[in-house]
Formats: C-alpha cells, sequence, structure tokens
C-alpha cells in the first residue's frame, strides 16, 4: 500500500487500447486533456471538438456525458 494518491488517467490504457479509441460522433483522434472535473479525451476535430471524461481510468465515451473544450460543466 502506498501514501500516494491514485490519479487513473487515459493513458494508463493499454497502447493498442488507447490507439484505436476514437470520438463517437465525428470518428476523430482523441488527445489526453485535463479538464475541470480531471483528466479526459479531447477530439481533434476541427469543427466539432468534444471532451470525453475518464472516470476511474475508463474513458466515458458517451456523447451524452461529452462537453466543449473549454466550456465549464
Amino acid at each position: 500500500m502506498t501514501d500516494s494518491p491514485i490519479s487513473p488517467t487515459a493513458g494508463d490504457l493499454p497502447e493498442w487500447v488507447r490507439g484505436a479509441l476514437r470520438c463517437p460522433e465525428t470518428k476523430a483522434e482523441l488527445v489526453d486533456a485535463e479538464g475541470p472535473d480531471g483528466p479526459e479525451l479531447v477530439s481533434t476535430d476541427p469543427a466539432e471538438p468534444l471532451a470525453y471524461p475518464v472516470r476511474g481510468g475508463v474513458p466515458i465515451m458517451l456523447p451524452d456525458e461529452a462537453r466543449a473544450p473549454g466550456a465549464a460543466d
């Protein structure tokens, strides 16, 4: 047991899984980012970027959970 807090991110996913993830709306590549509520994956689509939260190391790839990057929840 360690004294440091665990802060899971999308980077904790196996590389092959991380590389296969795409935005479910635009099919654009996703990049790691830090949002107002913690880690998230952000779509690289320039016309419709969306940010998906990462909770407990699991990306929540549901359009209803997405937000516009830069917008507060």
